[in-house]
């Protein structure tokens, strides 16, 4: 059967931004198995702010730079039980962020987790792109990459 759609197609893997958490890009990997979206945060703190759940966490965006990070503040909407891959279920912080993808931007619930033995920094999960976006898996990077810098050649 063929379904007529105007949506526009991403791939499995892509490059997102998330501009209210600093972020200019991070390679998210596009699930359409995962019901919720996860960032790799480390060093979360929760503190109140305003009689409010916030925390405070750092955001390593690049895996190849784990050194590279962005210091964040964000407000905990809830609490989740979210199982894992691995079937270990933990209770992760909840915050809402702006995603920008392919020109369009709108609000995700992202869990905060510890993915540093994953090979994504970030996980969209079907919630955040149903309505917006076809999933190619055969393909990545719709949206293109970004441009490496160059190593400067030392004389």
């Amino acid at each position: 059967m063929n379904h007529q759609t105007n949506l526009p197609i991403i791939g499995w893997r892509e490059w997102v931004g998330l501009p209210d958490l600093g972020i200019k890009r991070i390679k998210a990997k596009v699930d359409t198995g995962a019901r919720s979206s996860s960032l790799h945060a480390t060093d979360v703190e929760e503190f109140e702010l305003d009689g409010l759940p916030y925390a405070r966490f750092k955001i390593h965006p690049y895996h190849r730079f784990p050194e590279r990070f962005v210091s964040v503040e964000a407000r905990i909407e809830e609490f989740r039980l979210v199982k894992s891959s691995s079937g270990k279920t933990t209770n992760r912080p909840v915050i809402s962020s702006s995603v920008c993808l392919l020109g369009q931007v709108w609000s995700v619930e992202l869990t905060l987790a510890d993915r540093s033995e994953m090979g994504f920094r970030m996980l969209l999960g079907r919630e955040a792109f149903r309505g917006k976006f076809i999933v190619d898996a055969g393909r990545s990077f719709y949206g293109g990459k970004p441009k490496l810098k160059k190593k400067s050649k030392k004389s």
